[in-house]
């Protein structure tokens, strides 16, 4: 294609860095000087311009627009990031937590002026408590490695009162990097398990690691190869006979909510991903929110704060001194992600219990769909049905000289987001899809086709196309590699050796 003067291609503007957009020494507004003042800054005075550039505000809209239509949102394409559940966000939970009330709120205000704002976390925690069948929950969690972490600490936090020291948590090999990590982050050493043939734990392995220096067994369920553990109970039941804890991953939970009640399944812990499982949108790294739900053993070990209530109102629980509570400690400022609770609150409570139970249906359903229409082009990497999520691998495209990458990269010209590409690493060259149940059949059939078509082009030696892809976008590919490495954080303008930073 021809190169334009400018570098645009229609509607897809070449947009600069802000830096090199405005000048330090314009600016968008005209100030008056500002009256002398005593300097109580104590010697820490500016003293050289802060380097921020000057711009009109038709110039900042514009900028930002123009980034908003060069990435991938919800909003404008199909998300199929497996493990991920990128659905569709109502614009009422929008309109909800922007509510004055809800807004305005200040985490110092005296509990007197904010009945309102702890009458809903409590409610919040109800729905979890109900939906999971468990006693308690934590409801400051972040998000989902910080719900590990909460439900760990109060594992540490149980052993200790047992006056026993364990020192080792076992997790599986396929499992989600956040649980090793939180794992260790709570001074346990981790020990992986591995998978079967099956894609599921291999439950012989597990028992012969069971010992009474084990603290917890790390599951998600359904698995992050989009597989149900079906042997739960028999898992559970041994995690407990050697004394130990069951610790579940509730990254996947929109696959069973409504329908399972963990705490049939034996769990004694949990993290919820707000932001996955009740639609509180989560890309470019927030917002989060990931209450810890709790069994009878755990739950006089949840950190403070947290909401109660009687005769007289909602009150905050700050100190253990006269709570009947052995809370593991504080875990974060505040009382958790409250525009997250509320966003999550109104889903729940504008879906009903039994419109949870048909979304994770239909979310189910949705993958499965996806699994057989694509397992005659693509290679499912096990058999059977799957949950929310279609798992598929490589070796479909053997010999054709196109490498998981390249399949992915091809997916972005043709409108779609791609899928998450080597995750689970149990599986070479994964390709794990998750349409959700946000997601119409018709945009399914799309996706569908592009990717059938594709995969029929490499097996057809079409090689160019892939290793090109993608050609359609402002960028084409990045050094992604160097730029991990090597990050360049901070801009400046040319200097004595003409770059820009």
């Amino acid at each position: 294609m021809t190169k334009t003067i400018s570098g645009s291609r229609g509607l897809t503007i070449e947009e600069p860095l802000l830096f090199e957009q405005g000048s330090p020494e314009q600016c968008g507004v005209d100030l008056e000087e500002p009256p002398a003042v005593v300097d109580r800054l104590g010697g820490l005075r500016r003293k050289a311009p802060i380097g921020l550039p000057g711009l009109a505000e038709p110039t900042v809209v514009r900028h930002y627009t123009r980034l908003s239509q060069k990435n991938f949102g919800i909003d404008s394409v199909f998300y199929p990031l497996g493990s991920c559940t990128m659905k569709h966000n109502p614009r009422l939970n929008e309109k909800m937590a922007r509510l004055a009330g809800f807004a305005d709120v200040h985490p110092f205000q005296p509990e007197s002026t904010v009945q309102g704002a702890l009458a809903l976390i409590d409610l919040m925690a109800h729905w979890l408590k109900t939906l999971t069948g468990m006693p308690a929950v934590a409801m400051t969690p972040a998000a989902g490695a910080h719900g590990e972490f909460c439900g760990l600490m109060t594992i540490r936090a149980a052993l200790e009162d047992r006056g026993e020291t364990r020192t080792r948590v076992l997790v599986p090999e396929s499992a989600h990097g956040t649980n090793p990590a939180s794992a260790a982050a709570c001074g346990f050493t981790v020990d992986p398990i591995p998978a079967n043939r099956r894609g599921r734990v291999d439950l012989a392995a597990l028992k012969s690691k069971l010992g009474p220096d084990v603290a917890a067994f790390m599951l998600t369920n359904p698995n992050t190869c989009g597989l149900f553990e079906d042997e739960i109970l028999e898992i559970s039941e041994a995690v407990h006979a050697a004394g130990a804890f069951f610790y579940g991953d509730g990254a996947n939970y929109n696959a069973i909510v409504g329908r399972v009640r963990v705490a049939d399944l034996g769990i004694d812990a949990m993290h919820i991903n707000l932001h996955k499982t009740f639609s509180t949108p989560h890309g470019g790294g927030g917002p989060g929110a990931g209450p810890t739900v709790l069994s009878a053993a755990l739950a006089p070990f949840a950190p403070l704060p947290g909401v109660i209530h009687d005769d007289t109102g909602f009150h905050l629980v700050e100190h253990a001194v006269g709570s009947g509570r052995k809370p593991c400690g504080r875990i974060k400022g505040y009382h958790g992600q409250f525009g997250v609770f509320i966003r999550a609150l109104s889903y729940m409570m504008s879906m009903g219990a039994d419109g949870l139970r048909q979304s994770a249906s239909d979310a189910v359903l949705n993958a499965n769909y996806l699994l057989a229409r694509l397992s005659s082009d693509l290679t499912p990497s096990f058999e059977g049905p799957c949950m929310h999520e279609a798992l598929f691998d490589d070796r479909f495209l053997k010999d054709s000289g196109v490498s998981t990458l390249d399949f992915a990269k091809a997916l972005i010209d043709e409108g779609f987001h791609p899928m998450t590409m080597y995750f689970p690493l149990v599986v070479h060259g994964a390709l794990l899809m998750e349409p959700t149940e946000s997601e119409s059949k018709e945009t399914l059939d799309g996706f569908i086709a592009s990717v059938q078509g594709l995969a029929r082009r490499a097996k057809a030696g079409d090689g160019e196309l892939f290793h090109n892809a993608p050609e359609f976008t402002p960028r084409r590919r990045l050094d992604e590699t160097a730029a991990a490495r090597s990050p360049v954080l901070r801009w400046s303008p040319a200097g004595g050796n003409g770059d820009k930073k």
